[in-house]
């Protein structure tokens, strides 16, 4: 699966700026069909920066989203200027 079919779009919430500042998390909207896995492979190749950890939530509109933990080297709030969202 292409990195850009599984991840679709970054969510700019309050809870995600204060996670991005706090825990070096960045939240998607992603496939939900798509592995932790999947999803950790295609953030290290859209990035190009090292993923710690991947946690999943599915919201009740069916949603999938991905709270995706960057390694301490790369910042979150850095990945975040690069894509605009700050």
């Amino acid at each position: 699966m292409d990195p850009y079919d599984i991840i679709k779009y970054p969510l700019s919430t309050e809870k995600s700026i204060r996670l991005t500042e706090s825990e070096n998390k960045l939240i998607f909207a992603v496939n939900k069909k798509a592995t932790k896995a999947e999803i950790k492979k295609a953030a290290e190749d859209m990035f190009k920066a090292g993923v710690e950890k991947i946690n999943t939530f599915v919201n009740a509109d069916g949603e999938k989203r991905a709270y995706i933990k960057f390694s301490p080297k790369n910042r979150a709030i850095d990945i975040t200027t690069k894509m605009g969202l700050m």
